[in-house]
């Protein structure tokens, strides 16, 4: 029996639809590959497989299970790391200005009351002349253990990979867990992790539209207190939600609900997502969409895609986005999407 890695290596050759996945904190390495290269939508979310949907709301593909082989194989853990100063970051002047330009504006219509919150991102794209799927996927399994970790291609789609630390939603035929995860800061290597008012209120900005939302369609409803909560060499504030579903709330409408969230869109949602189209100058594509197991096994485990790059030719274009509030200070949030930035440019 071949193992994985021959398997990804074989379906990338023959160009046709796969994912590779593996879930936080887990061993096992999941994988659908489809044995034709149709491009499957979504119709209901009763499909079964594996879900790839877009930011806007505008597409919504699957890779099916019954049109897919599915591979289950444990990679055991080893203890090399990425050293955090084994990258060094490239002043981009040009980058620096335009994404400060952009919070600015966005720390001005908070002022002029538009909205509570917005969250701003940017693409940055650098050479891979000689990237190997296979093995930057194989890294970020090993690095980022605690994400969602995935990688994606479709010839009619594109190939991306990820590592995300943010669930939209975890479901089953009776009750749903999802999370409130907002403000970011660098690993300092100490154990106490302190916020600052600005990261705090972000926070509660995006608990509190959430639970929102879904008391208005479910009766139980639990929140858990907010905190810290590492992924890789970022630190996040963290709040754990759940409920039942019932008559008014169902998984479609759930998905409905929280996509896009607060912290990768902004408070109101319909608002704050019109401004972001308008005035990041850029297609998100499937930044900040979702994605994820769709009713496999009577469940579904669906995550925001985050911490992501789309691999285009030699290039891989990496996106990073920052939460501004009404205390944002653009150079702070320069600085922030960079530290993310460092995600995936460390594997590459």
């Amino acid at each position: 029996m071949i193992s994985l890695v021959d398997k990804i290596s074989f379906h990338q050759k023959q160009n046709l639809p796969f994912v590779v996945y593996s879930k936080p904190n887990s061993d096992t390495v999941l994988g659908l590959f489809q044995q034709n290269d149709m491009l499957y939508e979504i119709r209901d979310f009763t499909e079964k497989g594996f879900v790839f949907a877009s930011f806007d709301g505008s597409q919504h593909y699957i890779i099916p299970e019954n049109e897919s082989e599915q591979w289950s194989e444990d990679w055991i853990a080893n203890d090399e790391t990425i050293s955090q100063n084994d990258f060094e970051a490239k002043e981009d002047v040009s980058a620096q200005i335009n994404f400060q330009d952009l919070v600015e504006k966005g720390i001005q219509a908070i002022q002029n009351n538009a909205f509570q919150k917005v969250v701003l991102s940017r693409r940055e794209t650098v050479s891979v002349a000689h990237f190997d799927l296979v093995v930057t996927f194989q890294k970020l399994v090993q690095q980022y253990r605690s994400a969602f970790v995935y990688c994606f291609h479709h010839p009619k789609i594109g190939t991306w990979l990820g590592a995300s630390p943010e669930q939209l939603l975890k479901a089953n035929a009776d009750s749903f867990e999802t999370m409130a995860l907002a403000g970011t800061q660098k690993d300092a290597g100490t154990a106490n992790v302190v916020w600052q008012q600005k990261e705090q209120e972000e926070q509660q900005f995006v608990t509190d539209y959430i639970v929102s939302k879904l008391k208005a369609v479910s009766a139980k409803i639990k929140v858990s207190e907010a905190y810290s909560v590492k992924a890789g060499t970022l630190w996040h504030i963290k709040t754990d939600i759940s409920g039942e579903f019932g008559q008014e709330l169902d998984l479609k409408k759930a998905i409905q609900l929280l996509h896009p969230t607060p912290a990768v869109c902004g408070v109101p949602k319909a608002i704050s997502k019109a401004f972001i189209i308008a005035n990041e100058n850029y297609n998100r594509s499937f930044y900040t969409g979702f994605l994820g197991e769709l009713n496999r096994d009577f469940a579904s485990d669906l995550f925001v895609n985050l911490r992501c790059m789309q691999i285009e030719n030699n290039k891989a274009h990496l996106y990073m986005g920052c939460g501004i509030t009404k205390d944002s200070i653009p150079e702070k949030e320069w600085k922030e999407s960079v530290n993310k930035s460092m995600t995936m440019k460390r594997i590459l």
